[in-house]
Formats: structure tokens, C-alpha cells, sequence
């Protein structure tokens, strides 16, 4: 066993300096401090990036399919009363929501939206989410021009866009249905009985000098489309989306707007959303605003393992005005389409191993080179004593 140990012994790579032989000098002593002091501000320096949390960012090819997508918005329109403003959205899948605030009661169209009447000064007025009903038929107007005799069963008139003698058209939307169907334009709603007895025009009357805001989400598919804010009722004639204009006491609809807020997707921490809080100016502008949106699918997992799916987008912007033998049709137009390419964020600390090599990086690369400075120090110090000591300072 001493044979082994004198083995080991001539392997140790630290040989040990007798007490005796030691100068300890007061540069020494200060370089041992400083360096000291610093070997601590690095260690816990070190230490508090081990607690905190980073983020590691990877870009892969998105490979979902047959996902939905949530669009939330948040739109003030100064300008436009809240009867006048419809929502549409399309996608290029031939999926169509057509006047989704008049069809949002329906149970297979999962959208939410809701309406806010107001004032030139932004206060609230009223709020709403559901279209204007049909109130009593009282003397409504029948399809042979007369009035509603006793026991005869109502059939109200289409004006001319019925497809048989036996089609009747009930309602002011049953009325738009059927000129939809014939792809005609209703201009004069104020001339249709349905309409009128149904409150719509004077509704319209009411809000005349109004703004509305208008917010809630969208459930579309994940594929290219756009939706849009129109004044107007929109309808679908041979695959092309024209506009219904109400026609009221001026054709020009003032449609500055201001994005309260965009999203496509769930917040996660540190998302931004460039069209948050962006507005055309209240003067009048007229025209077909037109935001063209890349949307860059995002996975966003944190330190606790939860995952939030949603989406970051770019924007450029577009106002198309009216010109000679083009025209544009009032409204904010939003289209978008899918990056293949999606982001994942992802919360992690720094494993152990790592802080522990920092650490030894920290405390040995300080001894290194407070040794270096030290020594520099210590013989520069004797070669100037022993020069001095010759009378080549003197």
C-alpha cells in the first residue's frame, strides 16, 4: 500500500509551497480582494439567470389541418350607425358567412359578436347583439296589392324577384333573400312593407348621425379569406360579394374606423399585435380600406408545461378610392393568408450541468488571471527595486 501511495503522490498536479518559503505583499492582497469580489458578482450573477426563465425559438413547417381559427376584433366606426354596419367573411375553402350579425343566432355558425351604439363623443348609447325582429303583422301588405281580409292567410309580396306564383315573402329579410336569389340590388328599403312595419328604416332614421362600435370574434377556417365591415347588407350573385346599399339621404358612407384591437388566436406573453390601436383620421374618407395580413401560426408553451396555440401576423394597408370605370365599395376589408411556416416559443430554465460549468469557468478563469496579474505585478515591483537598489534610478 505505501508503494501505490508514493505512486499516487508523484501524480499530484498541486504540489504544495512550505509555509516558510511564502511572500505575501500587499498588491497581492488587494488583487486577492478585488478578485474576490468579483468571483462573487459573476457567481450570483450566474445564479439569477439559473432561476429565471429563457426562451428557446425554433421555426418548423406547420403540418396541421382542418383547424379553425378565431379572429377577435374590437372596430369603432365614428361614422356609421350600428344598423348600417354588417360583418362577412369568406374563405377560399367556398365557405361564406354572409351578414353574420343578423345570422349569429343560429346554432351552427359560432361567432360572437356584439354591438355598441354611440354618440359623437364615444359614449355608449345601447348595446345589442341581435338583429331587428319582425314586430305584428298589422294591415300588412298582400301579394295582390290589397289588404289582409278576415280568415285569408297572409302571403306578403317579393316586388317582382319571386320564382313562382306560390312564393310569398314574409319578412324584410325574406324580401333581400329573394332579390339575393335574383341577384338584384335592393336600393329603396324604405319602399318595402315588410321592412317598414318591421322597423328597420326607422331605425335607421334614429341612428342617423351615430357611431358603432362593433366587437366579438369569428370562427372560420384555417385557410386563406378575408372578412370585412360594410355599411350595407351584403349578398353573394354568381361567386362574387357586391354590396346591398341602403340607400338613405346620402349614397357616400364616411367609414373611418379605428382598430381597437386585432388578434387571430388566444394572447400568450409577449405577443404583439401590429394593428392594435391604429385608426384612419374622423374627417371624412371614403372608400374600400383594405388590410392584407400574413398570419405566422405560433405554439407558445411556458415554464408550467401549458401550451396556448395562436397566431402573430404582419400588415400592409391600402385605401382604394373610386376612379373612372372602377368602383370601390365602402367598407374595411381584411385579408389574410397562412405562413407554412409556424413559431414555437418555449419556456425553459437552464439545466444544471450547464449553470455548474459556468460556475467553474467564473471562479477558475478569475484565479487564472488574477494569478497572471499578480505575478506581473509582483516581479515588475522587484525588478524596479533591484534596479533602484544599483543607482539606475537615482
Amino acid at each position: 500500500m505505501a508503494k501505490v501511495f508514493n505512486k499516487l503522490r508523484t501524480l499530484d498536479a498541486y504540489p504544495k509551497i512550505n509555509e516558510d518559503f511564502y511572500s505575501r505583499t500587499f498588491s497581492g492582497g488587494l488583487i486577492t480582494l478585488v478578485s474576490s469580489l468579483l468571483t462573487l458578482f459573476l457567481f450570483f450573477s450566474e445564479f439569477r439567470l439559473y432561476l429565471h426563465t429563457v426562451t428557446d425559438t425554433q421555426l418548423l413547417v406547420d403540418t396541421s389541418r382542418g383547424e379553425k381559427l378565431h379572429i377577435n376584433f374590437d372596430v369603432t366606426f365614428p361614422s356609421i350607425p350600428c344598423s348600417l354596419l354588417s360583418v362577412d367573411a369568406t374563405d377560399i375553402s367556398g365557405e361564406q358567412h354572409i351578414d353574420i350579425l343578423s345570422a349569429s343566432g343560429l346554432p351552427y355558425i359560432k361567432h360572437d359578436i356584439t354591438k355598441k351604439r354611440i354618440d359623437a363623443h364615444h359614449n355608449v348609447i345601447d348595446v345589442r347583439r341581435d338583429k331587428i325582429g319582425a314586430t305584428k303583422i298589422e294591415k300588412p301588405l298582400q301579394k295582390h296589392g290589397g289588404r289582409l281580409q278576415r280568415d285569408e292567410k297572409y302571403c306578403g309580396t317579393c316586388y317582382g324577384a319571386e320564382t313562382s306564383d306560390e312564393q310569398c315573402c314574409n319578412s324584410c329579410e325574406e324580401v333581400r333573400q329573394a332579390y339575393k336569389n335574383k341577384g338584384w340590388s335592393l336600393a329603396y328599403m324604405d319602399s318595402v312593407d315588410q321592412c317598414e312595419r318591421e322597423g328597420f328604416v326607422q331605425r335607421v332614421k334614429e341612428e342617423d348621425g351615430e357611431g358603432c362600435n362593433i366587437y366579438g370574434s369569428l370562427e372560420v377556417n384555417k385557410v386563406a379569406g378575408n372578412f370585412h365591415f360594410s355599411p350595407g347588407k351584403s349578398f353573394l350573385n354568381s361567386s362574387f360579394n357586391l354590396q346591398d346599399l341602403i340607400s338613405t339621404q346620402t349614397d357616400i358612407y364616411n367609414i373611418s374606423h379605428k382598430i381597437n384591437r386585432l388578434s387571430f388566436g388566444d394572447y400568450f406573453p409577449g405577443a404583439v399585435n401590429p394593428l392594435d390601436g391604429v385608426g384612419w383620421s374622423r374627417d371624412k374618407q371614403y372608400g374600400m380600406y383594405q388590410y392584407f395580413i400574413k398570419v405566422v401560426p405560433t405554439i407558445y408553451t411556458n415554464i408550467g408545461g401549458r401550451t396556448v396555440k395562436s397566431n402573430q401576423y404582419s400588415v400592409t394597408e391600402h385605401l382604394r378610392t373610386s376612379e373612372i370605370g372602377h368602383q370601390a365599395f365602402p367598407g374595411v376589408f381584411f385579408f389574410y393568408d397562412f405562413s407554412p411556416i409556424k413559431v414555437t416559443f418555449k419556456e425553459e430554465h437552464i439545466s444544471f450541468l450547464r449553470f455548474m460549468t459556468n460556475i467553474c469557468a467564473v471562479v477558475g478563469g478569475i484565479f487564472t488571471v488574477a494569478g497572471i496579474v499578480d505575478s506581473f505585478v509582483y516581479h515588475g515591483q522587484r525588478a524596479i527595486k533591484k534596479k533602484t537598489q544599483l543607482g539606475k534610478y537615482s
